[in-house]
């Protein structure tokens, strides 16, 4: 019996030896560390103090199969190079850690240059380009990484992993590989020794994977390597050509893409700056599931030169993870680039408003839905095409001198839009909040300057006399008269149907009237005037003064007018503005799947009607119990039962459970909940992946109900008043009279002494009330627990003592006034030393209260950037460590 528990083994050399594999062949694949290596292979540099990378290195000194290293706080005390080269462990204290991105293993950041004395690489991202490797056949082959903590079961016999106590412990259970995720127990009868020397098929997502085999790293022409004369002359050539400078330059790394009809290579472009800490986490995921050479950072220097690299890859497509400004400056590379055909465009939304990626049925923003299904969604999506239209700028020589703003801009901040382009109150609005936007840093704050700024425009009737100062004619057609009518404060000129974070100004397409349906490819826009009323009614369903539908604009102002294109604002001075189609982007459309029913297979016909129980779980327990799925079923609260058609997508099963509501409103209420749903509700997809994750509202269309259920349905309420304990969940009886108020487990008196010792600070009391038997998760009349109100008196003593024996769901238990946990109060309170207890306890820094600040949010308020700073660092460790809950070593 061979044993893989540890990282180097003298029984699993024999077995190599016995069987005469290839050393070849041994050093393709990711187990180099299993086998001794006398020495390193030229493409490894062996400086021990060479930089720690966190990005892929393009240069000509990229090391073949070099780390992607991120910090971490993931917990287990062993790092992958085993306790006899591990750092931390001769030096018997606790060390930093890092975690690589591409192959998720974890070592102490001192323990980082030991990899290299076990020869374990990172799965390889590229290929060398000597003539000897050319010539080999272009296969991947796995890269194995040992596993002390695996999800699944194992390929060869079927059966999971032990790991109830694996996360603590030194036994390697599984071997797994980085790029097509397959996983068997570490143990001969399971992981045979052939594995080692198959090609991989790069997993589930091998359409859309680059595989390195078609990446190259070319040598610099003057390098001192041979090279054939044939290659000089090339070399030469391409140096000597009229290319221009940008095209004509040696680049250290070429694309060979081998033809493949059924693939559909994809470009991951990230924008860090969009939705806070999601692009980061974002970034790492991807290179998880990706080669990492298919992932790139905005931040590093934007699309063009990734763009160019790839520009002859067949079927590329190219996933934009960002706002819908970061989607407009990819297609504005493309235009510039002349790709023909130019690669569809689909969209992963980071933070709010989102109105383009709402339209091609993205949603209005991530929340937690597996990377790996997005991926799926991606190489499945239709291509659809995106009218892009073009703003010509001319000054105004009509206008009056006398009255030109010295403030004003001559130009427009973009010369293209994809969803919109806008003047008046809204654009004032936008404007003036960009020009302030540095001193507000809380939401509800900026939110409250947005609305101050329209009441002092309503007060003022600074844009009540746009009318008087613009001319537009669209296709020929004076609409001068018709607007000076209607006064609208607020003009809209829209390509696509969404408009201010999700509304629909044009209207539904029954209230069209004489007007043809809007599309986003029907090379015409749609021009709707505003008026104050109107702007305001657009958030409870309403829509605008519908003007016009065109294919050209000419709009003439004699006046300096704020504008905005696609969220850009600026104040422009007297201009003639020629609006016009530029082209047609391709673009990736989210399309309702059909293909993975987990309920209904092909030889199964969908039944006229479904009878479906309905259960809500509350925010509490979801983030608590995000990866459990039982559990996270157990704390659900049952809801009642619907019947729906059989071929129903989410929202008509909305309908009916609204429905449901209102029909428990009278007295015999056919809900099993005496609490209703809050207006933020949102359905749970508890089948087709590993966990929960939420379904956006947006996106309710193109799920089918029996896609995400099987036989219970699952929606989150954030509002949610949790009345029983974890895993307590009530029978799902019959439709019975539930009491009208609920009952509160463990709800303690006002005069409670433990509650009293906790506000008295009185740390000696405390622990002889609890010794003798008083329930540290006791709850005032409020719903404050005692580590709330020792929080509130500053007792470190009692706080630390709390969180050493207390259940771990204390830290996030949330009072129902404000909905502060522990960590929100320490923070207002500026406690820093109590913050690093509850957040090294574990306490969520994602939790928001009712007002909708994180923790983080709550020390900015009090003024303390350091402890901000401290909150928000942590945040983002737990955001990623929440990602893959798989722990590597």
């Amino acid at each position: 019996m061979v044993n893989f528990s540890m990282p180097v083994t003298w029984n699993l050399l024999v077995v190599v030896v016995w069987h005469d594999l290839k050393q070849k062949a041994i050093a393709k694949s990711g187990l180099q560390h299993l086998v001794a290596q006398p020495t390193p292979p030229l493409a490894l540099r062996s400086d021990s103090d060479r930089e720690i990378r966190s990005t892929v290195d393009w240069s000509e000194a990229a090391v073949y199969g070099e780390h992607i290293w991120f910090e971490t706080n993931v917990s287990g005390d062993f790092c992958y190079v085993g306790e006899q080269n591990c750092v931390a462990k001769m030096l018997q204290k606790p060390l930093s850690k890092r975690k690589c991105a591409a192959c998720k293993i974890v070592v102490h950041t001192p323990c980082i240059e030991q990899l290299e004395k076990i020869n374990f690489r990172c799965k390889p991202s590229f290929r060398e380009s000597g003539s000897r490797n050319v010539r080999e056949p272009t296969v991947v082959r796995h890269h194995w990484v040992h596993r002390r903590r695996q999800e699944g079961k194992c390929r060869q016999c079927g059966k999971g992993f032990q790991q109830k106590f694996a996360f603590h412990s030194k036994e390697i259970v599984a071997i797994s590989c980085s790029w097509c995720k397959q996983a068997y127990h570490s143990k001969v009868s399971c992981f045979m020794l052939q594995h080692i020397e198959e090609p991989c098929s790069l997993g589930a997502h091998a359409a859309v994977v680059i595989p390195p085999t078609w990446i190259l790293r070319v040598r610099h022409p003057q390098n001192p390597l041979k090279s054939s004369k044939k290659k000089k002359r090339t070399s030469f050539r391409r140096k000597s050509s009229k290319k221009g400078p940008e095209e004509g330059r040696w680049k250290p790394f070429v694309i060979k893409p081998v033809p493949a009809p059924l693939m559909k290579p994809l470009l991951v472009f990230v924008n860090p700056k969009s939705g806070g800490n999601q692009g980061t986490k974002i970034i790492q995921s991807f290179m998880w599931y990706l080669n990492p050479r298919q992932v790139f950072d905005l931040s590093q220097g934007g699309p063009k030169e990734a763009l160019e690299m790839y520009r002859k890859v067949h079927n590329l497509r190219i996933l934009a993870c960002g706002g819908d400004g970061t989607v407009g400056w990819i297609l504005s590379i493309l235009d510039q680039l002349r790709l023909n055909p130019p690669p569809p465009v689909a969209i992963l939304p980071l933070g709010t408003g989102n109105d383009l990626a709402r339209t091609l049925n993205w949603g209005g923003g991530y929340t937690d839905e597996p990377l790996s299904k997005i991926l799926s969604h991606v190489e499945e999506g239709e291509i659809v095409q995106l009218d892009r239209w073009s703003l010509q700028v001319e000054p105004n020589p009509e206008a009056n001198a006398e009255e030109k703003d010295e403030t004003a801009a001559d130009k427009l901040p973009l010369d293209v839009f994809n969803n919109y382009f806008s003047l008046g109150f809204d654009a004032r609005v936008t404007l003036e909040f960009h020009e302030s936007r540095g001193k507000y840093l809380c939401e509800l704050t900026r939110f409250l300057f947005f609305w101050q700024t329209a009441f002092s425009d309503f007060l003022m009737g600074s844009s009540r006399d746009l009318a008087k100062h613009i001319k537009v004619v669209c296709d020929g057609t004076d609409l001068t008269p018709k607007i000076q009518d209607l006064k609208p404060q607020c003009l809209v000129f829209l390509n696509i149907p969404r408009y201010c974070a999700g509304t629909m100004p044009w209207g539904n397409p029954g209230e069209h009237h004489d007007f043809e349906p809007q599309r986003h490819d029907d090379g015409c826009l749609e021009v709707i005037g505003f008026t104050m009323t109107s702007l305001a009614a657009l958030q409870v369903g309403g829509h605008g003064e519908r003007l016009h539908q065109c294919r050209e604009v000419l709009l003439t102002t004699s006046k300096a007018i704020p504008m905005q294109v696609d969220g850009e604002p600026c104040k422009l001075g007297a201009s003639c503005i020629r609006i016009s189609l530029r082209n047609q982007a391709n673009m990736v459309q989210k399309t309702k799947r059909r293909n993975s029913m987990p309920l209904l297979n092909d030889q199964q016909p969908i039944p006229e009607r479904l009878r479906i129980r309905v259960s809500r779980i509350g925010m509490h327990d979801y983030e608590a119990l995000h990866y459990d799925k039982e559990k996270l079923k157990e704390a659900s609260v049952p809801l009642g039962i619907i019947v729906v058609p059989g071929d129903s997508d989410l929202e008509i099963c909305r309908t009916h459970i609204e429905r449901l509501q209102e029909e428990g409103d009278g007295a015999k209420p056919k809900t099993l909940s005496c609490q209703k749903l809050s207006p933020k509700w949102c359905f749970l997809d508890s089948t087709t992946a590993d966990r929960f994750y939420r379904i956006d509202r947006a996106q309710e269309h193109l799920n089918y109900v029996t896609e995400i259920s099987q036989d219970e349905l699952f929606v989150l309420d954030p509002e949610l008043v949790r009345t029983q304990t974890v895993g307590t969940s009530p029978a799902m009886p019959d439709l019975v009279d539930v009491p009208s108020t609920p009952i509160r487990q463990n709800v303690a008196l006002p005069d409670d002494a433990l509650i009293d010792a906790a506000k008295n600070n009185d740390f000696h009391k405390f622990k002889e009330l609890h010794k003798a038997g008083k329930d540290l998760m006791m709850r005032d009349q409020t719903g404050q627990t005692v580590l709330h109100h020792a929080v509130k008196s500053g007792s470190k003593e009692i706080v630390k003592y709390i969180i050493e024996n207390a259940p771990a769901e204390i830290l996030d238990v949330a009072e129902e006034e404000n909905g502060e946990t522990v960590l929100h109060q320490a923070a207002a309170l500026r406690q820093r030393t109590i913050c690093h207890y509850i957040v090294e306890a574990g306490a969520s820094l994602m939790k928001t209260d009712l007002q909708g600040d994180t923790p983080k949010h709550r020390a900015e308020k009090a003024n303390d950037p350091d402890l901000a700073a401290y909150l928000e660092n942590r945040q983002h460790y737990q955001m990623i460590q929440r990602e893959d809950q798989e722990t590597a070593v």
